[in-house]
């Protein structure tokens, strides 16, 4: 089978790492993507990296523009012609919208000329926009477009459960019959070899991901702030060990100066660092303690199942497919979403139980090493594609 795969753009998270394990997977596969932004990290070399060379449109970009958009379209739409691919795959919201769009042309195009064998088109959500991005109008038009693209796609992809129960029940993008799930899939051999980390007088905190609004970094600093002082008290009082909290900021974006004031602000400054992108995972994932994330929303947090293949314990908000992969209470904990007080106690517990962390550690790790690994990720894609071509 010949697939054209289609995202946004490649830049660092979850779903440009899947879309090249899946490029390598199949062989007679095009990458097609956009131009990352200047605040975005860039995994374009991840791609070269395993001999795929994408081809670029430029105007498939991330800010929304209706010329440049319009001449992404047009340039998709010849890219489908010239290569014929078997299956159209497209990734992430905009390249989903621009690239079913022009698929949508295409197959009026082999209607007109006859053909039997029309092009398949697969959608993956990787996560959604449909709330926490926009305000209520542009949201509402957002969930129409999905709707209305939902018609014309053969088979819709989540990344989750809890993701497909929220399109389909929530939303209602379209019926369930229509959706498979496909679990996220990494390359996760380095981290798993990771050894447990030796505890110390410090305890390193960290956040991996885009400094972008809906990660919610500000929740984690008044959650930082308090667990600051908590600490402190407990240790003038005698009643707590001599630990402190560091948190480790890892990742870059649009928010950066924002959240570097926000720190300030907050009076953690001295207890907070700001990393940028770290390309090497290992050298990430070593030395934290506890991996945590705040998000308002999220599809399946790359961050999580790394933090799990690297026997570390997690703090989490309970958002999107988050609650399908961290078990609350074996492999970490869980907090409602705003929830500070729940949050700081659970980071508190985490922190002076060494036991724990490393039991929560572990039990995470025995379920990362085989459920998100790269060969099961390629293997149930594969089944989905050859039973769309059958059923051709």
């Amino acid at each position: 089978m010949k697939i054209l795969r289609i995202i946004a753009r490649l830049n660092i998270g979850g779903p440009a790492r899947n879309v090249v394990l899946l490029a390598e997977g199949f062989s007679r596969t095009v990458l097609v993507c956009g131009e990352v932004g200047d605040s975005e990290g860039d995994m374009e070399y991840l791609a070269r990296e395993k001999r795929i060379e994408p081809v670029v449109v430029p105007e498939l970009n991330k800010e929304l523009s209706f010329r440049n958009d319009w001449g992404a379209f047009w340039k998709i739409y010849r890219i489908i012609c010239r290569e014929m691919p078997d299956i159209v795959h497209t990734h992430t919201a905009k390249a989903g919208t621009l690239g079913r769009m022009a698929v949508g042309l295409v197959r009026a195009k082999q209607a007109l000329q006859l053909q039997k064998k029309r092009v398949i088109v697969v959608h993956t959500f990787h996560g959604h926009v449909l709330h926490s991005y926009f305000g209520k109008v542009k949201t509402w038009f957002f969930i129409w477009i999905e709707k209305i693209l939902a018609i014309f796609t053969d088979r819709i992809v989540t990344v989750s459960e809890a993701l497909k129960k929220e399109l389909v029940e929530k939303f209602r993008i379209a019926p369930e019959k229509k959706f498979s799930v496909v679990e996220l899939g990494f390359e996760l051999d380095e981290l798993l070899k990771l050894p447990m980390k030796e505890s110390g007088d410090v305890v390193n905190i960290g956040i991996v991901g885009r400094l972008v609004a809906v990660k919610n970094h500000k929740m984690l600093f008044r959650v930082i702030s308090c667990l600051s002082k908590k600490i402190k008290q407990s240790q003038k009082a005698g009643t707590a060990p001599i630990l402190c909290p560091r948190l480790i900021i890892i990742g870059d974006g649009e928010l950066r100066g924002e959240l570097e004031r926000c720190v300030e602000e907050f009076g953690i400054k001295d207890i907070v660092e700001f990393k940028g992108w770290v390309k090497d995972l290992c050298e990430i994932y070593r030395d934290l303690d506890i991996v945590v994330l705040t998000s308002l929303n999220e599809g399946t947090p790359v961050s999580i199942i790394e933090a799990m293949a690297s026997a570390k314990p997690v703090a989490a908000t309970r958002v999107g497919g988050v609650s399908d992969i961290v078990k609350d209470g074996e492999s970490g904990y869980l907090v409602e979403l705003d929830d500070d007080d729940a949050f700081t106690e659970r980071l508190l517990d985490l922190i002076n139980d060494v036991g724990k962390r490393r039991r929560f550690g572990e039990y995470g790790r025995d379920l990362a090493m085989d459920r998100f690994s790269k060969d099961r990720l390629i293997r149930d894609m594969g089944r989905i594609y050859e039973k769309l071509l059958e059923n051709r």
